[in-house]
Order: structure tokens, then C-alpha cells, then sequence
């Protein structure tokens, strides 16, 4: 039973979509207007054009710190909500998330070899991406029959590994740098740049834009496999091609912003509930959606206390334990 119809929850989110980044660059240490936004973003603009010359020091703030990190919050929460939606469906697990096949474990990995100087001569978000992308790689060559059952195993087992290795290069690394791997590994929009945006936002537009070209094979292979194979979908190639889109769009996430986990887990469940999951709109609500939560739960890490910024990985493995203990609590009385 769906609570909204697909074309309105779009018509909703959208406009959320639109808004939210802009009240989340108007609230901050500095509290300024959405109006000023605009104008900032303007003026920035006109002098790009050569219309307009001047811009002050708060525009600079607006929107060499604020605006990208507005930016890289929707498009974090919009890969990850899109890799976590598309797992759940290629492997007819609803707890599947985009770190269930090590994509997490590998990519703090490589963080840490780079921090700890193991990876000098390359820099901290391509040693993270490059480890990432090694993972997934073990996790589908151990799993080449593309069997669901094989593909979890391997992941959670590689995710093992791979953070056993993590921990034990900590134990004999420099405090320093334990303090910078910790702060990474959970997660942070605080290195925002107009540079950083580039290489997630081309992977996760592109990504998401291939993965809505399957969804018509990807919700028969929700009913299963043999059904998706008298519909003649190639279960298979389908299954891995899917596993790499989503690899490569979180690697590059965690490339970038940490370790930021549930939200691949919770925006699913929840547009799900809302409008099902047959729906071609599905997809898109899962992104927008996404990219909305993550502005307003980067928003409230940035202002739950003064002066101090909490992590974004801990506000959402804060959010989705609750949302999780509160779907179990449902369910079970759903049971009696």
C-alpha cells in the first residue's frame, strides 16, 4: 500500500531539492538571509561575466565554503541513496547497503595507508578510491557465478579483512595520524571545494543516469531470477554491471567524504513506503530524497553544538538505528 502517488511526491521533492541547499548555506555561525544567497550567487556570477566586478567577503564565504558544501551534501546523499536502492534490488536484500561488499573497509584502508605514509606519492582520495575499487574487485572475482548468497559472503568477508588490516596499521601508526584517519572514517563535508565536486558529481549524474536506463530489468529481477530470464534479462551481466555502477559511485563518495553509512539503507525503505517500488519514479525520488536528508543531517551536525562540528557519519548511524529499531517495532506488531 503506497501512501503517495509518484507524480506528487516528485512535484514535493523537487522544489525541497531546490530549497534546502539554499536555507542550508543561509544558517550558520553567521546567520544571513536566503535573499543574500541569491545575491551572492549572482553578483558571483556577474563577475565571472565581467558584468560585475566587486564581491565581498561574505559572498566569498557563501560561496567558495558554503555553496559546495551545500552541493557535495545533495550529491553524497543522492549516490549513496541510489547505490543503496539499486543493492537492494539486485540482491533481494532490503538490509543491502553500498558498504556490504567492502567498499567502506577498502576505501579506509587506502585512507590509512595514505596517512600513515604507506601511500606517499598518491594523495588520500585516490589511494581511498583506488582501495575501494580493489575490494569490490576481490569481492567479484570470488563471487563470479553473480549468485546473491556468494556475492554477500564475499563482501562481508572481505569488509572483515580489509578493517582487520586498517586496525592493525593504527596500532602502529603515529597518534597524529590515528586522529586524522578517525575523523575521516566517520565522515565530513568540512573540505568542501568547487575542485572536489567534480569527480563525484560526473560518476554519480552519470551512474544514476545508466541505472535508470535498467529499471525495467532491474524490477523484474526484484521477482527473481528465473522470471527476470523469461523476460530475457541477462541476470547476470546485469547483476555485476549494477555491483560496479554502485562500487563506483560510493568509492567515489568515500573518496571524498568519508565513511557516511545508513543512508543507503534508510531512503529506500522510505520511498518504498511511500509510493512502492514498481514505480519508474522510484529512482528519482530515491535521489532527491537522499540528497535532501543529507543537507539537513549535515545542517544539524553543524549546529547541535556551538563551536564544534560533529560528524556527519555518527548524526546518520544515529538516525538510522532509530528509524531501523522503529520499523522492527512496527513489524512485530504488525505480527500479532
Amino acid at each position: 500500500m503506497r501512501l503517495f502517488n509518484p507524480t506528487l511526491l516528485l512535484l514535493i521533492l523537487t522544489p525541497l531539492a531546490l530549497l534546502s541547499p539554499l536555507t542550508a548555506i543561509a544558517l550558520g555561525t553567521a546567520d544571513i538571509s536566503v535573499q543574500e544567497v541569491f545575491g551572492a550567487i549572482v553578483r558571483t556570477l556577474g563577475a565571472q561575466l565581467n558584468t560585475e566586478t566587486s564581491t565581498t567577503l561574505a559572498d566569498r564565504i557563501i560561496i567558495e565554503l558554503r555553496l559546495p558544501r551545500a552541493i557535495l551534501a545533495m550529491i553524497c546523499g543522492a549516490g549513496l541513496a541510489v547505490s543503496g536502492s539499486v543493492l537492494q534490488s539486485v540482491t533481494k536484500n532490503p538490509l543491502a547497503d553500498p558498504y556490504l561488499f567492502g567498499i567502506s573497509a577498502g576505501a579506509s584502508l587506502g585512507a590509512i595507508l595514505a596517512l600513515t605514509g604507506g601511500l606517499t606519492l598518491l594523495p588520500l582520495p585516490f589511494s581511498a578510491f583506488l582501495g575501494s575499487l580493489i575490494a569490490v574487485a576481490v569481492v567479484i572475482v570470488m563471487a563470479k557465478d553473480g549468485q546473491v548468497e556468494t556475492l554477500v559472503l564475499s563482501g562481508v568477508a572481505i569488509s572483515f579483512l580489509l578493517s582487520s588490516i586498517a586496525n592493525l596499521i593504527l596500532y602502529f601508526a603515529e597518534p597524529q595520524a590515528m586522529q586524522a584517519v578517525l575523523f575521516w572514517s566517520m565522515g565530513s563535508f568540512s573540505r568542501a571545494s568547487w575542485h572536489s565536486l567534480m569527480a563525484p558529481g560526473l560518476i554519480v549524474l552519470g551512474a544514476t543516469f545508466i541505472i535508470y536506463q535498467f529499471q525495467r530489468p532491474l524490477q523484474a529481477l526484484m521477482v527473481g531470477d528465473e522470471s527476470a530470464h523469461t523476460q530475457g534479462v541477462a541476470v547476470l551481466p546485469l547483476r555485476l554491471g549494477m555491483l560496479l555502477l554502485t562500487a563506483l559511485m560510493t568509492s567515489s563518495l568515500v573518496a571524498t567524504c568519508g565513511g557516511i553509512g545508513f543512508v543507503g539503507l534508510m531512503v529506500p525503505h522510505i520511498v518504498r513506503m511511500l509510493i512502492g517500488s514498481a514505480s519508474s519514479s522510484s529512482l528519482i525520488a530515491t535521489a532527491l530524497l537522499g540528497g535532501i536528508l543529507m543537507v539537513w543531517v549535515d545542517l544539524i551536525a553543524r549546529l547541535l553544538l556551538p563551536s564544534q562540528e560533529l560528524p556527519v557519519g555518527v548524526m546518520t548511524a544515529m538516525l538510522g538505528s532509530v528509524f531501523f529499531i522503529g520499523l522492527l517495532v512496527k513489524r512485530k506488531q504488525g505480527f500479532r
